[in-house]
């Protein structure tokens, strides 16, 4: 008797839950039920051996039980013989077409490809990287690098879609997996032999797989039973339990078409055996209800068919079940109203009751109404409708739309009170209630709509009725008005006066200049608001600024469009008016006087003539000043601008009568005359008429002394021009043009007085850079081309000369990155001048290039050493506070003056020490004795150059000094002056060039104080305070846009109200700009919500979500039961079935939750129609897919190998309520001599995972394995 060792459940549920497929069966008494050896119950692991190796013992337990785990990656080596590889030359192993062809197969497959060439000349290849990419690779290397062999297997026809499997993923993964190519005849084709090309070894592994596969289906048979349909419900039995049954007893897979599917044919599949045993019971039950079996035929109507058949077949299976009498029903879509009894003969009569009992147990009605009374009957909210559908909830009432019938149907007494209830409602509402219809024009259906519903909306509320307008689509006129008798009248009138107004309508365009649109309709719109609320009939409507369109459109009644049109041509004439423009010449020194203290002359100015007067930027070059608005103010201001120049100047005007027709040739190609001339007299502005204007005036401003030059210059060239207009061009290289001209223009100049020709250079901007224009007499301009040949062949000739200049002078022309050099080397014909290095010692200067430009050079290096030598240094003492003000961005500021007055300037070092220290800020930039400002040593700048110059500069720089004025604007609005992360008050600062200081928060200032140069602070304070207008009209708007509204809507319809991803709430957002919020999960009112903007778009908004919700009101919702496991076919990939179907019944469908209470509850909400049909379908979708599922659950069964051990032994689920026995094995390692059980808390008989214990002793279980 072998010993047996016991242990507590405890100890081993892992094992337990592990082996319960190997229940011990109880086919014997509970205390001589079989108990496994300890080797049964606890089989050893496998021996560790080579990948593959199979060994000659069983397989193991466990291997069924604890799967390996695969590495992500693996490697795979091959061999290819050299007699079989496909390129054989190793000259260029590495290099050759081997190498490329595994190159590209690693690009496709992403595995990793290494060769190498074996010592027989054999290729050895590894390929590393995941099992798919191998795989792949593997397959593509063997047929591109290893020559191919063939070879066929022939199997029965039938067992080929076998190998080919399920979308052809078996043959796939065979041609992986045997490296070859497979070719399997077609259906059509006769030939069984299946052809396989590859390595001789991959044809041995493939060949191997087919016939495996091919031997697997031998013992498989597929049988087909061609049986009257007629029988088929007593083969399936009463929901199919027959046919269930007979599927478990013989293990066969059983598959009776639906009764739907006109098919007399049953397939039987599996093994032989199981196939056999099923075709005889079948044919036995089929042969028995033949014989047995007779019919009787009866006449149903076909409106009645539909309560004999029930909801989903149920009361043809309840007849079956209760009487054995099979019910066929004639197809749907037949006309026939013949129904069949199947039976025995005693059975028949019962049947047959039943069957009356169920076709009379619902009866239809109709009830006669008015389409238009159809929703005054359903109610509000499908109140009326309810309360009957509450009272007799089995009745179903069903509307029709344009058709004058109410159908009923239900239970025979219930229908009949329903329809009682529903007659009084239509005689009741026959008295209360009238309709009309009114024919307008479909060209007009549109604007009785109005924007948004606006006009129908304000009519269905103003008068309580319901107004249809027909769809575009329905081509119709008839205009329905239903609802209470007065208010249908008043309605119709009402409609037809605005239908009258519009046959009197009228278009009117206007074209008006794009540029003057958004002046016309002014910021956010108000000025065309004053104009449209003038003019509240008419429509105007200004085209997309992106079609660059001057046309804009009037239309209304013929009166009113006339008058606005006369309007809008009065401002457009003002726009003209005002939009001219005048562009004067003013010296840039004289544009801060113009500007005036604080700009007090410039906005004097502004308000007296009513223009706008624009000065250019401090820091361009450009000296005209641009007035705009009415002819006669822009030349009002224009005087008063030169008055003031001329007061602060010897600024004359001069006038000189020369004929229009010489203004063109007197100015020149693009003015290069006029300008040299300008140029030439200390620039001066020359003044011609407009072209066209016909006037000979030419108008000459400037110091008097230049002004009668310019007049002798331009009168001298009229006469040249009218007596001899003889022109010659000379070519000179263009850094000649400087020198030629010479300082202060003195070499041109005694050019043209010895000839009397005038020489016109290029300027920056022609093309030809080269040419010179010498203008006059024939002899004179002779003259002048060949002195000027003389000069250019002169610079032409190179020579080298050199001078001595004291040391303490070299900085001076090399500073500044040789600043003083370069600008030599370009007005004096490129000469290049070179000092020595610092620290030679050396005073010798070299100088190279043409003979006069080396000569000038040094003339005039010898000027700057008498200036240097003169010079004197002037200190300015200016806050240290305001020095980088003064400087300008990047210094731009102190290098004009630095140019302009040919002096140095150094401003001290920074003294971050005293920055906390200064004294109060100079006022305005004024500096005076009595000031308490006390200069140090970081307040002193120090201006190096001529005594005058160095005044001048002082001058300038204190002009620089900024000052500081107060803005009054409300603390309430600082926060939106700053802006978002400062960027507002950045934007105001970098636009005036000023420093904007807003005070803290906690002091609730109502002021703002400005910093920066005085003409610059006065456009930033106008500045300031035009946005303090833009954002107090800001706030006036954002109150306006406060309105709120709530609405009551019942939480039931906000999904559909806010629709898919929000796209209808959306639109509704957006069409009419309003907020509106939905209550969130947690709030107490959840049919709460709110509307908030402009009153009238709130009100639109609100109508058009009680519209929508009305539509909402007309739906129903219906429950329909599937089965669970049809849910996921009907609702596709991704959902991508049931959007389809939604979109085609135009219905929604709800499936329920994971873990709902009521898994097969699916609710179906549309109109009444569409649900029916929607439902109808569903259902046809469910028995189609039930079938299938059905079928795969049975295969399922027949798959599933059975258990070793019946169940019920009292081993492992032994609840018999007596003591726990434990888990009982025999012949355990513990019972031989010398052993005990295994200690359950030791850590070394049952050790922690990832804890290493030091082995004491032998264990029980045997030598641990390391």
């Amino acid at each position: 008797m072998s010993s047996v060792a016991v242990l507590t459940p405890e100890s081993f549920a892992e094992h337990r839950s592990g082996l319960k497929d190997q229940e011990i069966t109880g086919c014997v008494p509970e205390d001589e039920a079989y108990i496994p050896t300890y080797l049964e119950a606890f089989p050893p692991l496998p021996e560790k051996g080579a990948p593959g190796e199979k060994s000659g013992e069983p397989a193991s337990a466990w291997g069924s039980k604890i799967r390996p785990i695969k590495a992500s990656v693996i490697t795979q080596v091959f061999h290819v013989p050299l007699e079989e590889r496909r390129y054989k030359d190793n000259s260029q192993f590495g290099e050759g077409e081997e190498a490329k062809v595994c190159l590209d197969i690693m690009h496709r497959t992403g595995a990793h490809i290494e060769l190498s060439l074996a010592k027989d000349q054999g290729l050895s290849i590894m390929v590393t990287g995941k099992l798919d990419s191998v795989m792949k690779a593997r397959k593509e290397i063997v047929a591109r690098l290893q020559t191919q062999a063939s070879a066929t297997v022939a199997i029965p026809k039938e067992h080929h879609r076998f190998v080919i499997g399920k979308n052809g993923e078996k043959l796939q993964e065979l041609e992986l997996k045997t490296a070859t190519k497979i070719a399997i005849p077609r259906p059509d084709d006769p030939s069984a032999n299946i052809r396989i090309t590859g390595t001789k070894e991959g044809i041995e592994k493939a060949r191997h797989e087919i016939l495996l596969i091919s031997a697997e289906q031998d013992k498989r048979a597929v049988e087909r039973l061609s049986l009257e349909k007629a029988f088929h419900p007593f083969i399936a039995g009463v929901h199919n339990r027959l046919v269930q049954e007979l599927s478990q007893e013989t293990g066969a897979r059983i598959s009776i078409p639906p009764p739907s599917l006109p098919k007399d044919e049953i397939v039987i599949t599996g093994e032989k055996e199981a196939v056999a045993l099923a075709v005889n019971r079948i044919r036995a039950i089929y042969e028995d209800k033949k014989r047995k079996t007779t019919t009787i035929s009866v006449e149903v109507k076909k409106s009645q068919h539909k309560y004999i058949i029930g909801p989903k077949g149920n009361t043809l299976q309840e007849i079956l079940e209760a009487t054995g009498v099979s019910v066929e029903m004639p197809p749907l879509d037949s006309a026939s109203e013949t129904i069949i009894l199947r039976g025995e003969p005693d059975k028949l009569g019962p049947a047959l009751t039943q069957v009356y009992a169920k076709a009379k147990s619902v009866m239809v009605l109709e009830v006669s109404a008015p389409a238009w009374l159809h929703r005054f009957i359903i109610g509000k909210k499908g109140q009326n409708i309810g309360r009957i559908t509450q009272q007799l909830p089995r009745v179903h009432i069903e509307f029709t739309d344009g058709e004058e019938r109410i159908s009923l149907e239900g239970p025979t007494e219930e229908v009949e009170q329903a329809q009682a209830q529903i007659q009084e409602i239509i005689k009741d509402l026959l008295v209360r209630m009238d309709y009309t219809e009114v024919n307008i024009d479909q060209r007009f259906h549109r604007h009785l709509i109005g924007k948004n519903g606006a006009n129908i909306n304000r009519i269905k509320e103003q008068y309580k009725v319901s107004v249809r307008i027909p769809q575009d689509s329905e081509r119709s006129n008839l205009v329905r008005i239903e609802g209470d008798p007065k208010g249908v009248q008043m309605a119709r009138r009402e409609l037809i006066e605005m239908v009258q107004r519009m046959e009197n309508e009228r278009t009117k365009d206007l074209i008006v200049e794009q540029k003057f649109h958004r002046t016309i309709i002014g910021q956010k719109g108000e000025k065309i608001k004053e104009v449209r609320d003038k003019f509240p009939e008419v429509i105007i409507a200004f085209p997309d600024p992106s079609q660059k369109s001057d046309i804009v459109q009037l239309r209304g009644p013929k009166n009113e469009v006339e008058k606005c049109a006369k309007f809008l041509q009065k401002i457009i004439a003002d726009l003209i008016e005002n939009s001219f423009s005048l562009s004067v010449p003013i010296f840039k020194q004289f544009h801060k006087n113009i500007i005036g203290k604080g700009g007090a002359n410039i906005k004097k100015i502004r308000e007296e003539t009513n223009t706008k007067i624009d000065l250019p930027m401090e820091n361009s070059n450009s000296e005209m000043i641009i007035i705009t608005g009415k002819r006669s103010n822009c030349e009002a201001a224009r005087d008063r601008i030169l008055a003031i120049q001329r007061d602060l100047a010897n600024i004359k005007e001069a006038e000189v009568t020369i004929p229009a027709k010489l203004h063109n040739s007197l100015i020149g190609s693009k003015g290069c005359l006029v300008r040299s001339i300008m140029e030439d007299c200390g620039g001066v502005h020359i003044h011609f008429p407009s072209e066209g204007s016909g006037s000979d005036k030419v108008t000459i401003r400037g110091p008097a002394s230049e002004v009668e030059k310019a007049k002798k210059q331009l009168l001298q060239l009229a006469e040249e021009k009218q007596v001899n207009n003889f022109t010659v061009e000379l070519q000179a290289k263009p850094e000649y043009h400087k020198f030629l001209i010479g300082r202060g223009g003195a070499n041109i100049r005694r050019v043209r007085d010895r000839t009397g020709a005038r020489i016109i250079f290029p300027s920056p901007d022609d093309t030809e850079q080269e040419l010179i224009t010498i203008v006059g007499k024939e002899e004179a301009v002779r003259q002048a081309q060949k002195e000027l040949e003389i000069l250019v062949k002169n610079l032409d000739d190179v020579v080298e000369d050199s001078m001595e200049v004291d040391v303490r002078h070299h900085r001076h022309f090399v500073c500044r990155r040789g600043q003083v050099l370069r600008e030599m080397a370009e007005e004096y014909g490129g000469v290049a001048v070179s000092f020595p290095r610092t620290g030679s010692n050396s005073q010798k200067v070299t100088l190279k290039g043409a003979k006069d430009c080396v000569e000038a050079a040094m003339k005039r290096i010898q000027e700057i050493i008498e200036d240097l030598e003169s010079q004197v240094s002037v200190e300015v003492a200016i806050p240290q506070r305001h020095h980088r003000a003064i400087m300008g961005p990047k210094g731009s500021r102190i290098q004009h003056i630095t140019r302009e007055y040919e002096v140095q300037i150094k401003f001290p070092e920074r003294d971050d020490s005293a920055a906390g220290q200064d004294a109060s800020p100079q006022e305005n930039g004024d500096v005076s004795p009595e000031a308490e400002f006390v200069p140090r040593k970081c307040d002193i700048i120090t201006i190096s150059g001529r005594e005058e110059k160095c005044e001048l500069a002082k001058a300038a720089l204190l002009a620089l000094v900024p000052i500081t004025e107060d803005v009054e604007v409300s603390y309430d609005l600082h926060r939106y002056i700053i802006g978002q992360k400062g960027s507002g008050i950045r934007k105001l600062m970098e636009e005036y060039e000023v420093n904007i200081w807003v005070p803290q928060p906690e002091k609730q200032l109502d002021v703002i104080k400005v910093t920066g140069l005085a003409a610059n602070v006065e456009r930033a304070k106008l500045g300031v305070l035009e946005r303090v207008k833009e954002l107090q009209a800001e706030q006036e708007d954002r109150a306006l846009r406060s309105f709120r509204v709530t609405m009551y809507v019942d939480p039931k319809f906000h999904p559909k109200i806010i629709g898919r991803k929000g796209a209808v709430i959306s639109q509704i957002r957006k069409d009419h700009d309003v907020s509106i919020q939905f209550p969130d999960k947690g709030d107490e009112q959840q049919d709460l919500i709110v509307i908030s903007g402009y009153e009238q778009n709130v009100e639109e908004a609100r109508r058009a979500i009680q519209q929508l919700v009305s539509e909402l009101q007309e739906m129903v919702s219906q429950d329909v039961r599937l089965d669970p496991r049809t849910h996921a076919r009907i609702i596709g990939a991704r959902g991508k079935a049931i959007r389809k179907l939604m979109e085609e019944f135009k219905v929604d469908i709800r499936f329920p939750q994971p873990g709902s209470d009521e898994p097969d509850k699916v609710t179906v909400t549309g109109l009444p129609d569409t649900v029916d049909a929607a439902i109808d379908h569903l259902l046809n979708l469910e028995e189609e897919y039930l079938l299938s599922v059905t079928e795969t659950e049975t295969l399922a069964a027949y798959m599933k190998p059975p258990s070793r051990y019946g169940s019920g032994a009292g081993g492992l689920d032994d609840s018999s309520g007596g003591p726990a026995k434990g888990f009982v094995v025999r012949d355990a390692p513990w019972n031989a001599a010398g052993n005990k059980a295994p200690d359950m808390s030791s850590a070394e008989d049952f050790p922690t995972f990832g804890t290493g214990v030091a082995p004491k002793q032998t264990s029980a279980w045997g030598p641990k394995k390391f």
